[in-house]
């Protein structure tokens, strides 16, 4: 098992990585405030993995109930939402009911937005069962559903206390949805770990097959990657917000598509790409820069091309995103592989020919 740390004070918690930790219940018990949890997941996780989560707290006097949701990006709404709140109502949970969120993102994400508004705040635990989930969106604290309009717009910040990274769940992921996690995995070396991104350019292959020992070095390296920039910049003021490479491009794609449609870490693949190219107009990256970031993401199997809507849909949804301040876009670009910048200075011809560059005909 490897271990990391999120740095923050008085909420620090740490990240362990290793293979069948969805059975270490000696991991969860010492932060539970009673021997009451509440399990949430979904029904495709949930007939894989609820069973041993549930059994191995059992072992140590810990009593779970479950609340099984539908699967998918599109049940990531107020009504999904709310069927965890009548589940910790039916259940009668109390405020030291620490609930434990059992799937990918959007269960992570939910589970979290409840856990920061169930009578004002109780505690959560990650158990993150895709590549995204483990590499990304388990840690850090963002909680949120999505909006017709614009993805994530409504949530909060909401600290777990811990996150377990079983490796073991990888092996029942769908290829596509491992490809999307790759997604991410490739967006730290491109904001900040240069010498990262060299390694995935020689392991790609390692880690496309499943390889254990690649994806642990992978998730791990993504992780510390993050831990860093969340304990310097928690409510993302500053720096934390090189972490939206190719989302705002990518959130405009899930939101055009309809949320679902496009997964993800596919949507910030194509993104990532006409980051990319609207960072080589202004002169910060080379043709070759490009050709290695798009070579990478060909190899993990993701998108390099964004679905062809029209170009001011796509304005009109990057318009709604969080990142928009004082009605100026800002962009996450590269000054350079490994370099991130935020960028509120690009013209929008500028973009739009970005956009033009990397969308299918």
């Amino acid at each position: 098992m490897r271990t990391l740390k999120v740095a923050l004070g008085a909420r620090s918690y740490p990240i362990h990585i290793g293979d069948g930790l969805r059975r270490r219940a000696d991991l969860i018990l010492p932060l539970l405030k009673t021997p009451r949890a509440m399990i949430v997941s979904n029904e495709t996780v949930a007939p894989l993995y609820l069973d041993d989560v549930v059994a191995a707290l059992a072992a140590v006097g810990v009593d779970a109930g479950h609340i099984i949701l539908p699967d998918g990006e599109a049940y990531k709404d107020w009504a999904t939402l709310n069927r965890i709140f009548d589940g910790l109502m039916a259940a009668r949970c109390e405020r030291s009911t620490t609930l434990i969120a059992l799937g990918g993102g959007v269960i992570g994400d939910m589970v979290g937005f409840a856990a920061a508004t169930f009578q004002r705040g109780v505690p959560f635990i990650q158990l993150p069962t895709t590549l995204l989930a483990q590499v990304d969106s388990s840690v850090g604290g963002k909680t949120a559903i999505n909006h017709p309009l614009g993805k994530n717009m409504i949530g909060a910040f909401h600290q777990p206390r811990l996150v377990l990274a079983d490796i073991a769940t990888l092996a029942t992921l769908p290829a596509r949805e491992l490809s999307a996690g790759l997604a991410e995995v490739i967006k730290y070396g491109l904001i900040r770990d240069a010498a990262f991104f060299a390694w995935l350019e020689d392991n790609m292959a390692r880690l496309v097959a499943r390889d254990g020992d690649a994806l642990a070095y992978a998730i791990e390296c993504s992780c510390a990657n993050k831990a860093e920039i969340v304990a310097a910049d928690e409510t993302e003021q500053g720096v934390r917000a090189i972490l939206n490479l190719g989302h705002t491009f990518g959130h405009a794609i899930e939101a055009g598509m309809g949320y679902g449609e496009w997964l993800h870490g596919e949507a910030v693949a194509a993104g990532a790409m006409m980051a990319a190219e609207l960072s080589r107009m202004r002169g910060w990256l080379t043709d070759a820069d490009v050709a290695r970031i798009e070579a990478i993401h060909r190899a993990a199997g993701l998108p390099v091309r964004g679905p062809a809507l029209p170009i001011g849909q796509y304005l009109e949804l990057m318009a709604h995103d969080k990142k928009v301040e004082g009605g100026r876009l800002r962009l996450v670009l590269l000054e350079g592989i490994g370099r991130a910048v935020i960028d509120g200075d690009s013209p929008r011809p500028s973009i739009e020919a970005a956009i033009r560059e990397r969308i299918d005909a």
